[in-house]
This record gives structure tokens, sequence and C-alpha cells, in this order.
């Protein structure tokens, strides 16, 4: 049995990050990362669309806003110190309707508060400026907005934290988490571990790993698939930066949108569908226990109730590449379906509570020794290294003083 001052779940850009804080604050803690597939960042992180969020869309004071805007300086300074290349882009928010001012101003103004400089609501003509192919009636130009790539960033954290003799055990996956005095006991299906406490980033099964040290967790994880098209390499030219919509204030997802990556691709997307199973990636897989689980769970029931033309049309739009299209030409009335090729996809993580809430904030649950990042959708990439600073001050207060 191998035992640990600190054992962490999860080899995603959270869990490396937690893992990396902690040793700069003692660099002789012995800590384990323990790690289902066989290298880092396979999941929510390696599917990650690589923007780095400047913070305009949380609500100020909110675990988001905070964690995004020092966590955006955090990882800038760490990409800084490691060479690794990142662009500071800026991105436009761009209203098309009359309807839509309201909630981009509500935008514009969080942005103020949340301590963005440089951000100025734009009008059409300074929209075709920044993006030359784009309309709207107003916009908001954010300065700050950059991109990355997320999974290079999660490789050189865990080299970094290798050398100060962090393990990262690969193709563990965990079984049961067993509370028992001051240790904890993981039990993966190969191993056991003892630890003096336990961090669980386990993402899409955030969920699943958390009921086992909760009798009632007061949430689950309701997978949704987010799928991309990318743009023909002649066709790049029509995009320069990022360009978002006005998102729909009442559900937690930004609508699609064109994103440059890093590495010279243009992305359009994402959609939002129900995954069938955690690790969709694509239309075809399916986890009938996973699957039942969502659907048969009282607060989709709810969600379903609510957003059931909103989700029709998602799935409408996600089998019709032409009303796809139709959508991005609100924002880029040149775009056609010959311009796209299909592009990757990712699942969001989406925490949903039994009334039938979708949890727009980061969610921590804490109990004897156990510490679980429940909800960690957008902008966590961005906001983990302040999400691991927090994580590790916490331990070192209360378990590793």
């Amino acid at each position: 049995m191998t035992k640990t001052d600190v054992l962490v779940i999860g080899a995603g850009i959270l869990g490396l990050s937690t893992a990396y804080q902690l040793l700069k604050k003692n660099s002789s803690l012995s800590i384990c990362i323990l790690e289902k597939e066989s290298g880092v960042a396979v999941h929510q992180t390696g599917h990650n669309s690589g923007v780095i969020h400047s913070g305009i869309y949380y609500k100020p004071g909110s675990l988001k806003a905070l964690n995004c805007v020092r966590g955006y300086k955090m990882l800038l300074e760490f990409c800084n110190e490691n060479d690794i290349k990142y662009d500071i882009c800026g991105k436009i928010i761009i209203a098309t309707e009359e309807k839509e001012l309201d909630t981009l101003q509500t935008i514009y103004e969080r942005g103020i508060e949340n301590g963005l400089t440089g951000t100025k609501i734009i009008t059409n003509e300074e929209i075709r400026e920044i993006e030359p192919n784009a309309t709207g009636i107003r916009g908001i130009a954010v300065p700050q907005t950059g991109i990355v790539d997320y999974k290079n960033v999660s490789e050189i954290i865990g080299k970094k934290i290798r050398e100060k003799n962090c393990k990262i055990n690969f193709n563990e996956e965990v079984e049961d988490i067993i509370q028992s005095g001051n240790e904890v006991e993981v039990i993966t299906k190969k191993n056991k571990y003892k630890s003096s406490v336990v961090i669980v980033c386990a993402g899409l099964y955030s969920d699943r790993l958390a009921s086992m040290t909760n009798a009632d967790t007061g949430f689950r994880i309701i997978p949704f698939r987010g799928e991309y098209y990318k743009l023909k390499d002649d066709s790049r030219k029509l995009i320069k930066n990022l360009i978002y919509p006005v998102p729909d204030p009442l559900f937690p997802f930004l609508g699609v949108h064109f994103t440059k990556r890093i590495d010279g691709v243009v992305e359009a997307g994402p959609n939002a569908v129900l995954a069938l199973k955690k690790e969709g990636y694509k239309r075809s897989d399916l986890n009938i226990r996973e699957a039942f689980q969502s659907l048969t769970y009282g607060g989709f029931h709810k969600i379903a109730a609510k957003y059931w033309r909103v989700g029709i049309y998602e799935i409408y739009r996600s089998l019709s590449k032409r009303e796809f299209v139709r959508s991005l030409q609100r924002l880029v009335p040149k775009i056609t379906v010959d311009d796209l090729e299909s592009g990757g996809s990712g699942v969001r993580a989406q925490a949903c509570t039994k009334d039938g809430k979708l949890i727009d904030d980061f969610l921590f649950i804490e109990n004897e020794r156990v510490v679980n990042i429940c909800n960690a959708p957008s902008p966590a990439a961005t906001s983990a290294f302040s999400i691991g600073e927090t994580i590790s001050e916490k331990i070192f207060k209360n378990y590793l003083n």
C-alpha cells in the first residue's frame, strides 16, 4: 500500500495545477496523482478550445470571476517562465438584435467591475475595423482575451511537478474512497493508497467520486457534448481572431462562435447536446448506465421541461450543417457550408441540482480530509492556477499545518 501526504485524483489541468501550488508552498511534500487514462489532460482539458478567458462574463464576486481574473495572470506568468506559446489576440462579443443590447451592457459592466481595462463598447463600423467580415448592431471589444494550448500547458506542469518528486500514476481508476480517522484510503482497480488528504479533480465523474464520501451531494453531472466545425485552410482568412455572440443569460453556454487556435486552425462552434456517455465525443457513443442515470434524474427532467425548445433546436442544429451555418452567419454573413469541414468535439461536465438548476459557478464540497472540485466548467482552465492556490491554502490551513 502506497502512503502519501496528499493524493490528487485526476491529471487534468486542475489536478496538476493543485499539485503544483502545493509543492510551491512545500517542496518536501509527498504527492501522488492518480489518473485513469494513460496520459495527462485526456478529457476536458485536452478537448478545450484553448481560450484564455478575461473574466468579462462572470458575476463580480463569484468564484468564477475571482479565480478567472487571478488565474489569468498566473497562467501568463507560468507561460512566460516556461516559454509556452500564447497570443493575447483579443475578441469581440457581438449583438445582432436589439433584444440583446441589455445583456451586452450587463456583460460590459461586469467586465469593468472585474477590473478589465481597455474593454469598450463598439459600433458596427468599429466591429468591421477589428473583424472585416463580421457584422452586428453593437459589440464589446475585449483586448485581454487570448489563446493557448492547454494540453501543452498541462504537460509542462506535469514535468515541473515530477521534478519535485510528485508521482503521476496512470491507468489507475478509482473504485472507492474511505475515510478513517486521520487518513483516507483510496482503492483503485489495481492498488490501494493512503493519504492525509485527498483532492478530487475528476471532471465528468466528480459526482460519482463525491458520492463516495458524501451521502447526498445535491447535484449530478449532466454531460453536454459540444461539436465543432473548422474552417478550411483557404477560408481561415474570414476570421482574424475570436468572435462571440451575446449569450443567453438563462443558459450557461456561450453559443456558437469563432475561435482561432494557437496552431492557426479556426474553429466554429460548439453547440450543446446531451451526451449519452460521459466521455461521449461522438454521436454514436453510448453508455447505457450513464445515459440512464442522466435521463432518470429528477433535476434533468426539470431542465428538459424548461429548455425543451432549446434542446430540440440544438439536436436539429447538430444534425443539420446548414442550420449550424445559419447560426454562424448571424455573426459572419459570408460564411457558407463550403467553408466548413468537420472538427473535433468536447464534453462539458455540467452540474445540475435536484430542483433543475444548472449550477453556474464553481462548486467545491469539502468534508473530513477530502476536497471535491465538483463543478468546474469554463473558465476552469484559465482559472486553474488560482483554483489550485485556493485549494492548497485550504489544505495547509486545515490538514497540513
